[in-house]
């Protein structure tokens, strides 16, 4: 057994309904996708905890004072902690983070209510770390049409909402996916974050979407590796993710563990963007322990600890890979091989 004990290891519960729905497969119950990361076990480890995406298809039944209660009561039951928390941003309930006024307004409220679910779970006594994730929620072809503009708005729009997490105790991290304008790429992405200038902002890096960046799917002038770039050439892939990672690490206060196969993939309402791969991936990109430590070292290979979690990634697959205990088994190996590599005790 591993001697590292930090970072804890989460699995995540929004892969049950990410891509889900009328138009693609049924929604994985919370209660699978909670019992799935308890009941996962290799060599005696298990994962520490969970992060949550606040979507009504699951935590409909918990939107309440006494529901926010029972839902940790829940968790605790089984063992876990929960960590970051996804605040559900994007319309009809939430809006464009460069939209209209309105719009700007009900992502604002839907940050504050996430806000207060997560100080709420730390009261109780089973969130000790983590953040609240959020994106721009609109498409980069809008934002495209004027970038100067748009990331300005943006910007304002998670100052708003920086100000109301800062309020609950809480940090904000935006997502790097080439589905979201104005973060579509890591040029795109650290402009957006500078632009907000609050200390309560940060980056959340998932390796799988990450990979999208080097090959600057949505925004081809911030290509990093060569168009013609052939996948056995290591050394030029190893400078790409140098290159990536030391632009974006400053930012990066959350982080997901994730496998990618270099293309895209969109199901249900979710765009394409980044495919994420199943950890035993034969056509995966990446050395998962490896390339994790590009950003959870520093240029000069000390460990960053900035976060005290990691998280596994994995949305979009087939409910029938979903459902298969295997699959947590196989994903809670490679959270334990990057931990034992990265990791630390305390």
């Amino acid at each position: 057994m591993s001697k590292n004990n930090f970072p804890k290891l989460h699995n995540a519960t929004w892969p049950g309904l990410v891509g889900k729905g009328p138009d693609s497969q049924p929604i994985i119950p919370l209660d699978t996708m909670l019992e799935m990361t308890a009941n996962a076990e290799v060599d005696g480890q298990k994962f520490d905890g969970i992060d949550i995406g606040l979507f009504d298809a699951h935590f409909a039944p918990y939107n309440s004072e006494e529901g926010i209660k029972r839902f940790a009561e829940k968790v605790t039951d089984l063992n876990l902690e929960v960590g970051s928390v996804v605040a559900p941003i994007w319309p009809p309930d939430g809006g464009s983070a460069m939209g209209s006024k309105e719009d700007r307004k009900k992502f604002v409220e839907q940050v504050k209510n996430a806000a207060h679910f997560a100080q709420k779970l730390r009261e109780y006594g089973v969130r000790p770390n983590g953040i609240i994730r959020i994106d721009s929620a609109t498409d980069p072809g809008t934002w495209e049409k004027d970038p100067v503009a748009n990331t300005k708005l943006i910007a304002q729009t998670f100052r708003e909402a920086c100000d109301v997490a800062a309020d609950y105790g809480e940090d904000l991290a935006a997502e790097g996916e080439i589905c979201w304008g104005g973060m579509q790429s890591w040029k795109t992405m650290v402009d957006t974050l500078a632009e907000v200038d609050r200390p309560n902002i940060g980056f959340q890096a998932d390796m799988a979407h990450t990979l999208l960046y080097l090959l600057g799917y949505n925004r081809p002038q911030d290509r990093i590796l060569p168009e013609d770039f052939d996948w056995s050439d290591e050394e030029t892939f190893k400078q790409g993710l140098v290159t990536l990672t030391n632009a974006l690490r400053p930012w990066t206060i959350d982080f997901h563990v994730a496998q990618n196969d270099g293309t895209v993939f969109g199901s249900g309402s979710h765009d394409k963007t980044g495919r994420h791969c199943l950890a035993t991936d034969p056509n995966g990109k990446l050395n998962i322990p490896r390339d994790a430590g590009y950003w959870l070292r520093n240029e000069d290979g000390t460990l960053t600890k900035k976060f005290n979690h990691i998280c596994w990634d994995g949305c979009m697959f087939d409910n029938s890979v979903m459902n298969d205990q295997k699959t947590w088994n196989d994903i809670l190996r490679s959270m334990i091989q990057v931990r034992e590599q990265h990791g630390w005790q305390e």
